[in-house]
């Protein structure tokens, strides 16, 4: 099955090579990898497969750019970013396309990636020049101490296929932003759309080694442990699973590295008995099948209180039947495929795990080879119980498990028995509830009557085993700089 090509304005911003040191380079050992559209398996390109070496080689660049690059002041930061963002809104259009290629989402959803990505280049543009050190009353008579935040060093990006745009500029929005260099690792199966912005980069002036892309697919343990264990890296920026997550922080821990780890969700989502269902149910279907299913803040398990049950699900099986699927790029299309095959075959046996313990599928269950080799139906199960694998397993597909539930107390123990704790949310007319479940719920982010809490301004993060530090909001250049404190003394005061 053939892919569609989109029809692009600028088809120079289709880039095969990687981006280091302001030049666009094969890999040395001249091979490649494919990248395939996932609502077809047609590949749409041959890209540069780095290794080890290759990589090296960009860290050093990096390195040798920031001697010069932390000299620059948050003024002329901002303006380099802000530059950025122009050129990047001005192929607005043509960024989207190739993520909804790439990526299979939706061009309506991948807009609105773009607006959500680039607002991260806006928002530290606008944090660089007023990232202040403070001046501390010393202890001990005659001296002052004063406090400076400086650029950490070079560091490395790790980012993955879900989000190709959005994942990589809120890390180097915030890189850039604070003085530091960086190399980036787009996922494997999603590189366009890093190399884009990396060309527009370029033609924005952003100076050679600050900005690095790495491209590899079958390489990607070889040169993720080149980052997370060279010692000139000085932090590492990781979004993925738990278990990647794990990996890469015991291999960065032999150099003491900073790190910030965005990792694994098991979002819940809770319907109580005070909901208003007109803003819960469309909440809950942006909330679960925004992305396919395939976001690390979507709901996972959704616990409806036993009086609203009934309704709340009759109202979500009708919503969903809404719900078009096709090619990304397709006229109409709502939702696309999953990302490729192993994706589909992981959510089939979550389903069946279910079903095989008594949940009931009230709509969707099926594989739609009918539209291509990639697409699941949107599924609502009911009945559902915590023996089955969806309590602690992240779905990552267009499934929306419903569970049952009794009391306040009740779901809030069922919500916090995860490993995980990234994002939870929950509808509620009632205020006392609204602060109770809030402080409640064992997560990093709360959406209390909505399902949608991507914001620029947010601190984006977990607890538990979903990862440490945050992203975005005026917390997001700390995990890219290191405070130093001076004092003086002998001032005679």
């Amino acid at each position: 099955m053939a892919s569609q090509k989109p029809d692009f304005k600028d088809p120079s911003l289709i880039k095969t090579q990687a981006y280091v040191n302001g030049k666009w380079v094969d890999a040395k050992s001249g091979k490649t990898f494919a990248v395939t559209d996932p609502s077809t398996d047609a590949e749409i390109a041959q890209v540069a497969e780095f290794d080890g070496a290759d990589t090296a080689e960009a860290i050093e660049h990096a390195k040798v750019a920031f001697a010069e690059f932390k000299k620059t002041t948050g003024r002329e930061r901002a303006n380099m970013l802000l530059k950025w963002l122009k050129l990047c809104q001005e192929s607005a259009e043509d960024l989207a396309k190739i993520i909804s290629w790439e990526n299979g989402k939706s061009l309506a959803e991948a807009k609105g990636e773009v607006a959500y990505g680039l607002s991260f280049f806006q928002w530290f543009a606008e944090e660089a020049p007023r990232h202040y050190g403070d001046v501390i009353p010393s202890g001990i008579k005659g001296n002052r101490v004063f406090t400076m935040k400086q650029p950490v060093g070079v560091v490395g990006l790790i980012t993955p296929w879900n989000f190709p745009l959005a994942m990589f500029t809120r890390k180097v929005g915030a890189a850039v932003a604070a003085g530091c260099t960086t190399v980036l690792k787009p996922g494997g199966e999603t590189p366009l759309t890093a190399l884009a912005i990396a060309e527009l980069g370029h033609r924005a002036g952003i100076p050679a080694g600050v900005f690095n892309v790495v491209t590899t697919l079958a390489n990607t343990p070889e040169v993720g442990k080149e980052i997370t264990t060279n010692p000139t890296i000085r932090k590492i920026s990781f979004t993925g699973s738990t278990g990647v997550g794990r990996l890469l922080m015991s291999q960065a821990a032999s150099t003491i590295k900073k790190c910030s780890f965005e990792l694994g969700g098991n979002a819940p989502f809770i319907v109580f008995d005070d909901a208003d269902l007109e803003k819960a149910v469309p909440a809950a279907i942006t909330c679960k099948f925004r992305g396919t299913g395939q976001t690390c803040v979507c709901a996972n398990r959704i616990y409806v209180q036993e009086g609203i049950h009934d309704a709340f699900v009759s109202k979500l099986t009708e919503a969903i039947s809404k719900i078009k699927l096709g090619p990304g790029l397709a006229d109409g299309t709502t939702h696309g495929p999953l990302i490729h095959g192993r994706a589909v075959d992981k959510v089939e046996e979550l389903l069946k795990d279910a079903t095989d313990k008594g949940g009931k599928v009230v709509t969707g269950g099926q594989r739609r080879k009918d539209i291509g080799p990639n697409f699941f139906d949107p599924t609502l199960v009911t009945g559902c119980t915590p023996d089955m694998k969806f309590n602690q397993d992240e779905i990552f597909g267009p499934v929306a498990p419903v569970y049952k539930f009794k009391t306040e107390g009740e779901v809030i123990a069922l919500a916090n028995s995860a490993e995980v704790g990234l994002a939870g949310y929950f509808f509620s007319e009632n205020v006392g509830r609204i602060w109770r479940v809030s402080e409640a719920l064992e997560v990093g982010m709360v959406g209390a009557n909505t399902g949608l809490i991507s914001d620029s301004a947010l601190p984006f993060g977990g607890v538990k085993q979903s990862g440490l530090g945050r992203e975005g909001s005026k917390y997001g250049l700390e995990d890219y700089t290191v405070i130093k404190a001076v004092t003086l003394g002998g001032l005679g005061l």
